[in-house]
């Protein structure tokens, strides 16, 4: 069993691109652990990452459209698993580490607020500024999970899911991939939402676009992807072909005025920020209410750090449900 994972890591050498991250050269864990007879490091935390709590709660929160009653309508966790597909793809084309690349994109959102960045907003409101989804991805992998202790990942993981979007760059190639990835991810989920909305017709993509990108979701991620590959192999970065880019870049700056400030699809967000952030005030007051094994997180941390933990952490439906529980009169029986 001990030669397995030494097969796979000699087989890295023999495989991988000479850019590739190769996992034998990892930091390690802040925790040292006895190696896994089987697994690479990198695919250890993959699978630390998706048996943990904060990932199965990923199916319960809201990535665009806030609790839609069609079925089909993408979640936090289904963003996810688009956002890992589409890095795998990018990472097995270029020959670099797979197992790395995975783990990064399915914790990169471990830490996204209920209702999606409304959530987001509120915290930043009412907690810190300096709050974002990506500083609590990393706090909940470092801290939140398995009852106070982490996930105990390795270092490239964590400056992998930390890093993977706005002007960070990841430390790895394969960080920066997830962060390729997500924006292609999103950009195609989200007009094929809107559509399903009716929010948003094909003809609506301004023709440019569609001439340089493609007419439909498949066609547009097959020409980011390929972008990527092309721009990036044998080459110590990972980037996007120049025409493709500015494409894909209008594009998002589309949907911003088409989707995703347009009152049809967020409409609703006025409600949610009242919501939470009325149930950030009552928590800071009410700390006790948190449940008994937040209390010493409490004493240790302040009340305002474990309520902003707390709702962070909520699902949509939880947070409507104690909303109702805390302010909503009940019936009596």
């Amino acid at each position: 069993m001990e030669n397995i994972r030494e097969y796979m890591y000699a087989r890295e050498k023999v495989t991988l691109s000479e850019f590739a991250f190769l996992t034998e050269k990892t930091r390690g864990r802040d925790i040292p652990i006895p190696p896994c007879p089987i697994r690479t490091e990198f695919g250890r935390d993959r699978d630390r990452i998706t048996h943990s709590k904060a990932f199965r709660r990923l199916m319960h929160k809201t990535q665009v459209f806030l609790g839609p009653e069609d079925d089909h309508y993408r979640t936090r966790m289904s963003h996810t698993l688009e956002v890992t597909q589409i890095a795998r793809t990018i990472a097995r084309a270029l020959r670099l580490n797979e197992d790395l690349t995975e783990a990064i994109a399915l914790g990169h959102d471990l830490g996204h607020t209920p209702f999606g960045h409304a959530g987001e907003r509120v915290l930043q409101k009412c907690y810190s500024p300096d709050f974002t989804h990506y500083k609590q991805s990393l706090r909940v992998v470092e801290k939140l999970e398995n009852d106070g202790e982490g996930l105990n990942l390795t270092w490239e993981v964590r400056d992998g899911i930390v890093n993977h979007t706005g002007d960070h760059i990841a430390a790895t190639l394969e960080g920066v991939i997830v962060k390729y990835a997500d924006r292609i991810a999103y950009i195609n989920h989200d007009i094929d939402d809107a559509e399903r909305a009716k929010i948003l017709h094909p003809e609506d993509i301004p023709s440019e676009l569609r001439e340089v990108l493609g007419n439909n979701s498949s066609a547009r991620i097959a020409c980011m992807v390929a972008a990527v590959v092309k721009a990036s192999d044998g080459k110590p970065v990972i980037s996007m072909e120049p025409t493709v880019q500015e494409a894909t870049n209008k594009l998002r700056d589309f949907l911003f005025k088409a989707v995703y400030t347009n009152p049809r699809a967020k409409g609703e967000e006025i409600k949610v920020e009242a919501m939470l952030g009325r149930m950030y005030e009552y928590f800071v007051s009410h700390p006790e209410e948190m449940g008994d094994e937040l209390q010493k997180q409490v004493n240790e941390e302040g009340v305002e750090r474990v309520v902003c933990d707390y709702i962070a952490g909520m699902t949509d439906r939880y947070a409507l449900n104690k909303y109702k529980d805390i302010f909503l009169p009940k019936m009596w029986k």
